[in-house]
C-alpha cells in the first residue's frame, strides 16, 4: 500500500514521461518483450472498452438531470470544430503548394470499403447515427452511441422518475470511477506502446518518406500552435496558450501513444472535468468532437491527395485545391464512420484530380506505413483540440454571464491543476 500511495504522489504527467523514457530505452536494447507490448495492447484495449459506456450513460445523466436546452455552447463548438477543420485543410494546401511532394508508390493498398464521394461519407455518417444503439457501444461508433443517448436522454427528462434518474447518475459515476483507474495506469500503458514503436519501426521511415512526413507533421504543428489558439484568442480575448498547452500535455500526448479519439475520450472528460468545465456540455461536445473534430484528417487528406496528383504529373490550380479543402473538410468529420479512417478518404479527395483509383490506393499504401508518425500526431491534434474548444466555448459563456476565468487565463477561478 505504501508503494502504490507513493506512485499515487508523483505527478501523472511525470510518471507518464518516466514510462517513455523507459519504454524507449527497452524498445532500443531487446526487441521481443512480449509482455511490454501487452501493457500498450491492455491499456488501449482497456480505454476503447470503457469509453463507449462512458459516453452513453454520461450524456444520458447529463441530460436527465440537466436543462432542457445546451444553449449557444454547444452551437458555438461546432462552430469551432467546423472552423478548425476547414482552416486546418486550407494550412495544409498552402503548405503542399509551398513544399511539393512526389511519392515513391508502393504495392497497392486494399480495403473493403472505399468512399467514392463526399455524399457517400455523410450518408454512411447518417446511417451509423441510427444504428442498433447496442451495436453502436460494442463497435465503438461514437455518432450512433450519442444520437440515442441524447434521445434516451431527453426522454427520461420528461418521463422518469427521481429514482431512474439517480440510478443513470449512479452508474456514470461508477463508469467515471473506472476510467480514472484505468488513466491511473496510462505509464504502464505508455511504456508498453512506446517499447512496440521503437522495436519494430526504427528509422527506416525516416529515411524514406522523411520530406512527406515534415509536410505533414509541420502542417499540423501550425494548426496546433498557430490556427486553433488564434481561433481561441478572437473567442475569449485573452491569451490561449496556457489552455493549449495544458491539452496537449495531459490530452495530447496520451492520445499520441494510443492513436484512437475514441479511446482518449475518457482522458478528455477527466481533463474537462478539471478545468471546471460544465458536465452537461463536455458530455455531449468531447465524444461529438472525436467524431467532427478532424484537424489533422484534413491535413492528411489534403496533403497527400496533391502529392498524389504531383507524383502522377497532374497540374492542380490553387482554386481547385481550395476545393479540395472543403472536400477534405467535409471528409475528415465523416472519417469516424468510415473503416480505415483518413486514409481511405484519399481515394476520394484524388477524384477531384483525375487521380486513377490504382494510383490512389498506392498513396493510401504509403499512408500506412507511415501512420505510425502520421496517425499518432493527427490524433493528438484532434483529440487535445476537441477539449480545447470546448474548454473555449465554456469560458466564452463564462464571460458573457460575467463569471470570472481560470487563473490560468488571468481571472480568479480556480480550477484544478
Amino acid at each position: 500500500m505504501k508503494l502504490v500511495e507513493k506512485y499515487n504522489s508523483i505527478s501523472l504527467i511525470i510518471r507518464i514521461i518516466c514510462g517513455l523514457v523507459i519504454g524507449a530505452v527497452l524498445g532500443l536494447l531487446f526487441k521481443n518483450l512480449a509482455v511490454i507490448s501487452l501493457l500498450g495492447d491492455i491499456f488501449v484495449g482497456a480505454l476503447k472498452a470503457v469509453a463507449p459506456v462512458l459516453v452513453f450513460f454520461l450524456v444520458i445523466s447529463a441530460l436527465a438531470r440537466g436543462n432542457d436546452k445546451l444553449d449557444r455552447r454547444f452551437a458555438l463548438v461546432i462552430v469551432l470544430y467546423m472552423l478548425s477543420t476547414l482552416l486546418a485543410s486550407v494550412v495544409a494546401v498552402v503548405g503542399s503548394f509551398l513544399f511539393p511532394q512526389t511519392l515513391v508508390l508502393t504495392e497497392a493498398a486494399t480495403a473493403d470499403t472505399i468512399p467514392t464521394g463526399v455524399g457517400e461519407v455523410l450518408s454512411n455518417l447518417l446511417t451509423n447515427m441510427v444504428a442498433n444503439p447496442i451495436g453502436a457501444i460494442v463497435e465503438g461508433r461514437y455518432i450512433g452511441i450519442l444520437f440515442w443517448a441524447v434521445v434516451l436522454g431527453i426522454a427520461a427528462k420528461k418521463l422518469a422518475g427521481e429514482g431512474t434518474k439517480k440510478a443513470f447518475e449512479d452508474i456514470a459515476n461508477v463508469v467515471s470511477q473506472a476510467v480514472k483507474w484505468i488513466i491511473n495506469l496510462a505509464p504502464f500503458g505508455i511504456m508498453g506502446l512506446i517499447y512496440t514503436n521503437v522495436a519494430t519501426n526504427g528509422l527506416s521511415i525516416f529515411t524514406d518518406y522523411g520530406k512527406l512526413l515534415l509536410l505533414l507533421v509541420g502542417c499540423m504543428l501550425v494548426v496546433a500552435l498557430i490556427v486553433d489558439p488564434l481561433i481561441a484568442f478572437i473567442v475569449l480575448r485573452r491569451n490561449p496558450y496556457p489552455l493549449v498547452f495544458r491539452c496537449l500535455r495531459e490530452s495530447g500526448i496520451t492520445a499520441f501513444f494510443t492513436r484512437s479519439s475514441a479511446a482518449n475520450i475518457p482522458v478528455n472528460m477527466e481533463l474537462c472535468r478539471k478545468l471546471g468545465l460544465d458536465q452537461e456540455m463536455y458530455a455531449v461536445s468531447i465524444p461529438l468532437g472525436a467524431t467532427i473534430n478532424m484537424d489533422g484528417a484534413a491535413v492528411t487528406i489534403a496533403v497527400m491527395s496533391l502529392a498524389a496528383a504531383n507524383t502522377v504529373g497532374i497540374q492542380v490550380s490553387f482554386a481547385t485545391a481550395l476545393i479540395l479543402a472543403l472536400i477534405a473538410t467535409l471528409g475528415a468529420c465523416g472519417a469516424s464512420g468510415v473503416a480505415g479512417g483518413s486514409l481511405l478518404l484519399i481515394p476520394m479527395a484524388c477524384s477531384l484530380f483525375g487521380v486513377n483509383a490504382d494510383v490512389a490506393m498506392q498513396v493510401v499504401a504509403v499512408g500506412f506505413i507511415i501512420g505510425v508518425i502520421q496517425d499518432s500526431v493527427e490524433t493528438a491534434l484532434n483529440s487535445s483540440g476537441d477539449v480545447m474548444f470546448a474548454a473555449t466555448a465554456e469560458y466564452a459563456q463564462w464571460k458573457r454571464e460575467g463569471k470570472s476565468l481560470p487563473t490560468f487565463l488571468g481571472g480568479d477561478t480556480e480550477v484544478d491543476v
